[in-house]
């Protein structure tokens, strides 16, 4: 059985899609005015995994990630100042700023083994699906128009809490003051729908004609309109990182569910944050670190995928560079065993099994990773454990196969070494065959002696 915990219901449920055999899945992607910090990375590890899950499971999936490269989350509240037209006063250069950016995260995403998703859609290329969905609750009075923006009228929709569990009192404590100044705003926690370019956000480049003046989209409209677009609605399952719960899936499920009177979402799920030295990264703070940052000091990308597998994607994890080397020996060492590995055939069903039930109890990683270390540490032979490991990688990504198939030519110096010392035990010259695995191990190679005779592996 496959269970996630729904944020919506807070509870762990079994998974059955609205389709029998295939999944619609939006993630919420990046805001492309900076690089994506390993916090962001985490999160779409997690779209990753639970991606390969469903795969893994059978299902055929669509996965839709947006591209946020205009609203007002880049923006400040109080100055309108847009943080991608920071230096820049043509849309063509703001654009700029947003592939750079895009690029930069879409190679992110490759260095760690991450799948790309079937569709990224930017928000600036759907104005037209934001302000058609826009005058859907217009007409619906779900939405009114002041002189400085449109705005969704949260007092119109009762179940607006329902994903947080919050009262609606600390909701409004809590919530984004957007447009704080508008005196014609009704309630704190109404949300911007459509900015005009009017007063402090008159000099704002990106900008497009509408029926309320020309402006700009809020930040939450785009994820409602381009899921619908591309998923329809009701989907499968929605999910993004914890802090985006208040209020951007708020928002979402509010302004989704008014406009077309279906939910938005079956399953909501989140996943939490990624603290470095036990504080929280942020943009606005400058205290983040990059994937670069990390293969900078010689790490494996995947050595941080390896790092975010052994924490449970519900628990905060706290990284920190003992922490990183510490995966990253874990991984060299799976590599090294696997290095003296025969073709893989047959497979350990048993194990199989165990394996398949962690991953499908809400993504149990951890668990996940025990069992392929109590499959190595088994009496199996290795080509039955290689058959099974590779399985394992399927949802994993630790790109096992690629690194095993890399050792599979042994150089000819050590395969001369090698005989050698071969020669050397027979002749019980064990002086020499200590010398000669030595300058194996130069050779970056490990020779092992077992009673069925030596095992070569790799040095990583």
């Amino acid at each position: 059985m496959l269970k996630f915990y729904n944020s919506l219901t807070r509870k762990l449920e079994e998974f059955k899609p609205i389709k029998k055999d295939s999944v619609a899945l939006y993630t919420c992607g990046p805001t492309v005015y900076n690089y994506a910090h390993i916090g962001n990375l985490r999160t779409n590890i997690l779209y990753d995994l639970l991606r390969k899950t469903l795969t893994f499971n059978g299902y055929k999936i669509k996965h839709v990630l947006n591209i946020t490269d205009v609203g007002h989350l880049t923006s400040d509240a109080d100055t309108g100042e847009d943080k991608m037209e920071k230096n820049a006063s043509t849309k063509d250069e703001v654009f700029g700023v947003a592939k750079k950016y895009t690029d930069a995260f879409l190679e992110n995403l490759q260095s760690i083994n991450i799948q790309l998703p079937d569709v990224m859609p930017k928000a600036s290329e759907h104005i037209a699906e934001q302000i058609e969905m826009i005058k859907t609750l217009m007409e619906k009075d779900f939405a009114y128009e002041s002189d400085e923006a449109v705005y969704f009228d949260v007092a119109k929709f009762p179940r607006y809490n329902r994903l947080t569990g919050q009262k609606l009192e600390d909701m409004m404590l809590g919530a984004r003051q957007e447009v704080v100044k508008d005196p014609k705003k009704k309630n704190a926690i109404d949300f911007v729908l459509w900015f005009k370019t009017v007063g402090r956000y008159q000099n704002h480049i990106l900008r497009w004609p509408s029926p309320w003046g020309d402006g700009f989209p809020g930040w939450h409209i785009e994820c409602s309109a381009m899921s619908k677009k591309y998923l329809g609605q009701p989907i499968d399952i929605h999910a993004g990182g914890i802090d985006l719960k208040f209020p951007h899936h708020t928002n979402e499920i509010a302004q989704s569910e008014a406009a077309h009177k279906k939910p938005l979402a079956n399953f909501w799920m989140h996943g939490e944050h990624l603290l470095v030295d036990a504080g929280k990264m942020a943009k606005s703070e400058g205290n983040f670190l990059t994937l670069k940052d990390v293969t900078g000091k010689g790490y494996n990308p995947l050595t941080f995928r390896y790092l975010v597998l052994s924490a449970h994607y519900r628990t905060k994890l706290n990284f920190t560079w003992e922490s990183l080397t510490a995966a990253q020996n874990a991984l060299n060492n799976l590599y090294q065993e696997i290095s003296s590995y025969e073709q893989p055939k047959v497979g350990c069903a048993e194990f199989e099994q165990r394996f398949q039930d962690a991953i499908n109890d809400d993504l149990n990683t951890p668990k996940a990773l025990a069992v392929a270390h109590d499959l190595i540490r088994s009496d199996y032979p290795g080509s039955a454990k290689l058959q099974s490991l590779l399985k394992f990688d399927q949802v994993l990504g630790l790109k096992l196969r690629e690194t095993w198939e890399a050792t599979r030519n042994i150089p000819e110096v050590v395969s001369r070494l090698i005989g050698l010392r071969e020669e050397a035990r027979k002749a019980k010259d064990f002086v020499r065959a200590d010398e000669l695995r030595q300058a194996i191990e130069k050779e970056g190679y490990l020779i092992e002696d077992t009673p069925d005779g030596y095992r070569i592996k790799k040095k990583f």
